[in-house]
């Protein structure tokens, strides 16, 4: 088996080397930030013409979790296209392709920045969805101190990691005992450097990087080095004392 298995709030998960969170005892599969459509908006907009095949590859992979998982229910965390015209000019294959997919599962969109949920393709539409003691959102938010035993899933910030002499940056989790932030799972997505401070912010010690690829890495999550104190520009003195 190549997933990391950890707990959340008393939820046995499994973080996927694709980047999908599996829930096995909920038959739930959770993805984020697929930004279909991207290629196709940044060329709307006069950018960089790509080649518009970022979409069937995304599905393609999302084919193949749920293929793997047999998940009933699919949590898609928010950005799931890359702007509201992009869910509109889907091309028609691509749309038969995504219906498919949803066929015989409950699909939950979850509102992200980039788009408010693609309300003309089926499923249900949330802000935020709570399933048991979780609740799935795009963005994390600061979380209660003390009491609470609830648990966080989210998307948005596309983390990376580079470990020290392991190549280039993989996309990753970001797991910590009461948060996760999913890798983002779109083929032409950038991501979000583990060491950034919103990150170190968001992520209690401790937490874990699981690098996405052949299979699921985890290491210690790389946070900024802090920076050294400021001095006060004296020189130091050379009297002997």
């Amino acid at each position: 088996m190549n997933d990391f298995a950890f707990t959340l709030a008393g939820a046995a998960l499994r973080a996927r080397p694709d980047g999908t969170l599996h829930w096995p005892a909920a038959g739930l599969l959770a993805v984020s930030d697929l930004h279909l459509g991207k290629a196709e908006r940044i060329a709307r907009r006069g950018g960089t013409l790509l080649p518009p095949y970022d979409s069937a590859e995304t599905l393609e992979r999302l084919a193949r979790a749920l293929e793997e998982t047999a998940a009933r229910v699919v949590i898609c965390l928010g950005d799931s296209f890359d702007d509201d015209a992009a869910a509109r000019a889907l091309p028609a294959p691509l749309g038969l392709r995504l219906a498919a997919l949803m066929a015989g599962r409950r699909w939950i969109w979850i509102a992200g920045n980039h788009d408010p949920g693609p309300v003309a393709l089926g499923g249900s539409h949330h802000a935020e969805w709570a399933e048991g003691a979780v609740v799935f959102r795009h963005i994390a938010r600061p979380l209660p101190d003390g009491g609470t035993k609830g648990g966080e899933i989210s998307g948005h910030y596309h983390p990376k990691v580079r470990l020290p002499g392991a190549g280039p940056a993989r996309a990753a989790f970001l797991i910590d005992t009461r948060r996760v932030i999913l890798p983002a799972f779109g083929a032409y997505t950038g991501g979000l450097a583990s060491t950034a401070p919103v990150l170190s912010g968001l992520m209690a010690p401790g937490a874990l990087a699981v690098l996405t690829g052949r299979r699921a890495v985890p290491a210690p999550m790389p946070r900024a080095q802090p920076s050294c104190p400021p001095t006060s520009g004296k020189r130091p003195s050379t009297e002997s004392r």
